[in-house]
Parts: C-alpha cells; structure tokens; sequence
C-alpha cells in the first residue's frame, strides 16, 4: 500500500482514485455513514481520545499502528488481503478453475445475499453496544469496547465497498439500507434476530464478543475460501482484526469467572452476590442465552442452500484449504445430524454438503468448549465445586430442526408446560438482569476495575494496565 492510499480520503489498498466512477460514489456514502456513527455509535464518547489501533496495511508485521483518536476521526479504510497469484478455487464442482475477480452473473444474487447479511451485522452490533461506555468497568474495558466498535464500523465498509463495486445499482441501494435498518427496531430491525437482541450490561457484551463474535470468526473463514476473490481477500483481512474482538469477549468472561470465584472462596456461604459479583448460575444463564442464539446464526442443520453454495464455489469449509479435509469436492461422503422424529432422537446420514452449515457449527462448538475449559480450570484454581458448560444445541432454538421446540440445557424434551415453569432456571430472569445492572457502576480511575471483574494479566500494546486508555475531553465532561 502507498502512502498515499493512506492519506486518501478513504483510506485504501484497492487503488480506489484509479476508478473515479467508484470512489466518487464511496466518497457520496461516506458522510451518510458519518452521520450514522454521530446517531448510534457509542454514545457520549465522541469528543474523548481513545488509544486505537488503525490499520495500515496488510502485512502480517506491523499491520496497525496505536494511537490516540478521536472516534468520529478515526481512518475508516477499505483493506484487502495481498492477492495471490494463480489461486484456485478449492472446493466444489469448480475446484481447480481459476477464481473470479468478478461477480460471475449465474451467482450474483448468492453473492449479494452473502455480502449484505454479512455486512449488515457490523452496523448493528455498534447500535447494540452504543451505551456500554456509560457503565464500563474500566478505562482498559472501555477502550476495548471502542475499538471494537470502530473495527466493526471499518468491517461495514469492507462490504459496503465490495456492494458497489460490483453489484451497481442494486448494491448501493443494499449499502444505504445498511444505514436505514436499526438494531430491534419493530419497522426496521436488522437481518438476523441475534443482532436484534439488546446488550444493556458488560455480561451480555462479553457473552456476545466470546459466542456471537466467534460465530462471525467461522462465517468470514468459510468466506475466505470463496471463490470471488475479492471477497475471499476481504473476509481474510477481517479475521485478522476480528481475532482481538474473540479475545475481548473470551478473557472479559474468564475475568468475570475469576473474580467469582474469588469472591465465593473468601464468603463462607460460597455466595459471591454477599460481595457484589455475579454468581455463577447467572453466568451460566447468559452462557445459555447467547450460545444458543448464536447457533441460531449458522442456518439449518440440512440445507440445500448451503449445499448450493458449496458446489457453486461461493462458501467454504473452516480453512478449506488446509489440511484439515481429504475430500474438498464433498460429493460422496455423508454426515451424521440428529434429527428429532415422534420425540425421540434418530440420527440420519445426510449428504455432507447438505450439512455444512453444520460441519461448521461443529468447529465452532469445539472453540466454544476450548474456552470454557480454561474457565473452569480458573474455577478449579479456586476450589469452587461448579462448573460451566455449553447447553444441548437443542435448547432454546429459533432455527434449524429444533426451532420452538422446548428442549432443556441437557438435551432432554420436556412438555411445555415444564419448559415454561422451569425457563427461570435455564435463562436470565429479569430479577437476574436487574442485578446484574445493579453493579454496571462506571469505574473510570487509572488502573482501577470494578468489583466483579477481574483485572487482565496484562495491558493492551505492551502497556501497563493504569495507561491512560481513554483521554477524556475535560471540556466536555466539565
């Protein structure tokens, strides 16, 4: 990338001012989304300093730069993975034909649902998180929530610039949409129902950044297999900033767990609410709210429209191109997807592009449980008995072959009836959220952190843990 590309007015390594067409048309959306970041994102912060990383290239060494920024300033960019010369696409009926560097007409509608569901949970995960700041348990959280926000701001615009470039009109009326929809709006709600969901306290952020993060961690790696390049080289990009938002929601919940524990081995009831922590059965209650609705993300178990993709070249597996498959045509082999018939469950053999949206929960599931594993050695380090787990993928479905079906965490159905007399023991009550907001008290002093979390091992870029994060404008706050 060129120094100028950086200085451009959009910021880019796509060699934007060569095609004016294109770059006047970005450079007419740009202060539509400006004005989106003034309305939703986080709110009450916007004249602050906060030390951010901002990308400057894509080279793995030295890819982004810290320093403090002002959010509204921040240097918004459109950044694609190197290309790499003579790739193929490697699965599917196409596998070994050269990848398309456009938008091959048989699939453009695919392509354009792809890019616009994608695109569209960036925007909206900023319009759920846009008031955290006002109750951050630390100037380090905080700063952390912010950078967040503004990668996932950058990432609306990796879409938003593959939407234009390639998909003419229809795809600038799908980028000013992205800017019309609203997180839980009754008449304008976002695409997908998790990203409807309200975040109203640092639990759910973190419960959102380690499970429905993660969930877009395995949608971009399947993207980066795609055979459009473009794409691919977009969704590679993004994972590598992606990859500290997992670490936010992952470390934040096993600090939490932490000083749980902490708290429960210093009361002699083992109560950690008698301290002001958030007790284990309310984590494990939000552990089952947002895993459950992330599964809801990967689609169905048996899909024919994932099959589709798959043939068509369009989506992958998890690093498709690795060594982790012997078979990268997946016409032969079968999977195995349980299936509910008459109650009981019976397990069928599908064909295995008919379950990839499956293959791919599995993956997740796997780095799900790899987390909660360090969560409940932490407790084990503590002498605290419980343990945390994920539910049954079967419990509180609105997708897929369980939908509305009232299986408990364990698996097991139950009648309705049960279900809904024992729902406050499996998800977040409202006395549960009322308490657990009863302590998002800001914490806002060098080095301090408030009561039920746990500090981090070590601070962000190598600094130390009372940096000044965030750098509030006296003027403002006066």
């Amino acid at each position: 990338m060129n120094v100028s590309s950086l200085n451009d007015k959009i910021p880019n390594n796509v060699n934007l001012s060569s095609d004016r067409r294109l770059q006047r048309a970005l450079e007419s959306w740009q202060p539509s989304f400006l004005d989106w970041w003034g309305d939703m994102g986080p709110e009450g912060f916007q004249e602050d300093r906060i030390y951010l990383r901002t990308a400057i290239s894509v080279e793995k060494g030295g890819w982004a730069n810290f320093d403090y920024v002002k959010m509204p300033d921040y240097r918004w960019g459109i950044f694609l993975a190197p290309q790499e010369s003579g790739r193929t696409i490697g699965f599917g009926d196409r596998i070994g034909q050269q990848v398309w560097d456009k938008v091959p007409g048989d699939f453009r509608k695919e392509l354009r649902r792809i890019i616009v569901t994608q695109g569209d949970t960036e925007p909206a995960s900023v319009e759920q998180q846009r008031l955290l700041g006002k109750t951050a348990p630390s100037l380090y959280d905080m700063r952390n929530l912010f950078q967040v926000n503004v990668e996932e701001g950058r990432h609306l615009w990796a879409m938003v610039y593959l939407l234009h470039s390639y998909f003419g009109r229809d795809g600038r009326e799908e980028a000013d949409d992205m800017l019309t929809r609203r997180s839980g709006n009754e008449d304008t709600p976002r695409i997908l129902s998790t990203f409807n969901k309200p975040i109203e306290d640092w639990l759910s952020f973190f419960c959102f950044a380690m499970f429905t993060d993660r969930d877009g961690k395995y949608q971009l790696a399947s993207l980066a297999e795609s055979g459009f390049d473009p794409l691919a080289r977009t969704a590679q990009f993004m994972l590598t900033e992606e990859a500290h938002h997992l670490f936010v929601g992952e470390t934040g919940l096993r600090r939490i767990v932490a000083r749980t524990a902490q708290l429960m081995q210093e009361d002699p009831n083992e109560d950690a609410r008698n301290a002001g922590g958030i007790p284990i059965d309310i984590i494990q209650k939000y552990i089952n709210e947002w895993y459950s609705s992330s599964l809801d993300l990967f689609g169905g178990e048996d899909s024919s429209n994932a099959a589709s993709y798959f043939a068509q070249g369009l989506k992958g597996r998890y690093k498709e191109s690795s060594d982790r498959y012997d078979d990268h045509v997946a016409l032969e082999g079968v999977y195995g997807v349980e299936k509910p018939v008459d109650g009981k469950i019976t397990t069928e053999e599908v064909p295995l592009r008919r379950a990839m949206n499956l293959v791919l929960r599995d993956a997740y599931t796997k780095d799900c449980e790899r987390a909660l594993a360090l969560w409940n050695k932490t407790l084990a380090e503590y002498s605290i008995d419980q343990r945390l787990s994920l539910p049954s993928d079967r419990f509180n479905r609105q997708q897929g072959l369980y939908e509305g079906m009232p299986y408990a965490p364990d698996g097991n159905l139950l009648s309705q009836a049960d279900f809904d007399a024992r729902r406050g023991e499996y998800l977040p009550t409202q006395a549960d959220y009322d308490y657990v907001q009863s302590l998002m008290v800001p914490c806002c002093e060098l080095g301090e952190f408030a009561n039920w979390i746990a500090p981090p091992s070590r601070g962000i870029n190598d600094q130390p843990l009372g940096f000044l994060y965030v750098d509030f404008d006296r003027q403002v706050r006066a």
